[in-house]
């Protein structure tokens, strides 16, 4: 959405924001089955290889389209909330949006330069990771594989709050806020 449009009372998201929003939460979707599945998967065997590789491109390509929605948003600015959402549920909403993007970027980042063995910025990044970890933890890292640690509930508890909170506003407030995010829109 540019600033023009902004200024002449649009409220919804545009089709790319629409569209950015919806492929990531299904990549995300994607990306967890896979991680789940891969706890499963017994060791040293072409389908854990398999879902490994899956799970890393499928993260990379999350990644990807994050940062795109960072330079997409630079530009076009979201559309301001309606005058239903009060003080308080302004503030959780953009604390709660605002803590989900970092841990996010943040838990891409690091698995992305975990993962792939990257250079020295990612070197920086493992050695901070490595020290706040506990042995258990060490052990796994030393192991050669990825496994997430118990931070990315604190991810997926912002996923949540999301959820809950966009389907507050839909079914309960009904003031349009779940509207102006819906892939296909009424007219």
């Amino acid at each position: 959405m540019t600033a023009p449009a902004i200024a002449a009372g649009e409220t919804v998201y545009d089709r790319v924001a629409r569209a950015r929003h919806w492929l990531v939460a299904a990549l995300a979707v994607f990306v967890l089955s896979l991680g789940w599945a891969i706890a499963g998967a017994p060791r040293n065997t072409p389908t854990r290889d398999l879902l490994l590789v899956m799970h890393r491109s499928v993260g990379v390509t999350i990644l990807a389209v994050m940062l795109f929605r960072a330079i997409w948003r630079w530009r076009h600015p979201p559309p301001p909330l309606p005058p239903t959402v009060m003080g308080l549920e302004r503030v959780l909403a953009g604390c709660t949006h605002a803590a989900f993007v970092l841990a996010a970027h943040r838990n891409a980042a690091r698995r992305v330069c975990r993962c792939c063995g990257g250079g020295p910025c990612c070197q920086r990044v493992r050695d901070r990771f490595d020290t706040a970890h506990s042995g258990r933890e060490q052990l796994a890292l030393a192991g050669g594989h990825c496994r997430p640690p118990g931070r990315q509930y604190l991810l997926y508890l912002f996923v949540v709050l999301h959820i809950v909170g966009a389907l507050r506003h839909g079914f309960v407030k009904r003031d349009g806020v779940l509207d102006r995010m819906l892939p296909v829109r009424q007219r």
